[in-house]
């Protein structure tokens, strides 16, 4: 399985110039704990909700003023659209990062995947294994 099998392609991507506040009312607006940061469609950083408590919120910044570039994560690592789940796994685990832009062929967002996805899929393939042994143990 790749991740182009769970990764989410409607990932939320801004410029480095959108202003902290705009990013966390699209952030709101769209139920997402991250935006890519691009440039020629390309990722080049992201910022996380939690960027914004510990750059903006807590030091009481101008959020009108803090740009995405001034507070987000540069050169994020991302992961290609045609990974293995497992290895992205790994690769998410080495990076200590809980979500990753993902790219094409060419380095372009083609999407985003974060633990959550994990979790979900985790979920659905334990759910089919007790199903498994549910249906082969005997009657108690």
């Amino acid at each position: 399985m790749t991740i182009h099998d769970i990764a989410r392609t409607d990932v939320v991507t801004a410029s480095r110039e959108q202003s902290a506040g705009n990013l966390a009312t699209v952030m709101t607006e769209e139920d997402v704990g991250s935006v890519v940061i691009e440039e020629e469609d390309r990722p080049v950083g992201i910022v996380t909700d939690r960027d914004l408590m510990v750059k903006v919120l807590e030091p009481r910044a101008d959020p009108t003023t803090v740009s995405a570039g001034d507070i987000m994560t540069e050169n994020p690592t991302t992961v290609s659209i045609d990974d293995g789940v497992f290895d992205v796994a790994r690769a998410m685990a080495e990076a200590s990062v809980r979500r990753m832009p993902v790219v094409d062929s060419e380095g372009n967002v083609a999407g985003i995947v974060t633990l959550d996805d994990f979790l979900v899929l985790l979920t659905g393939e334990l759910e089919a294994l007790a199903g498994v042994v549910e249906a082969e143990s005997p009657p108690y």
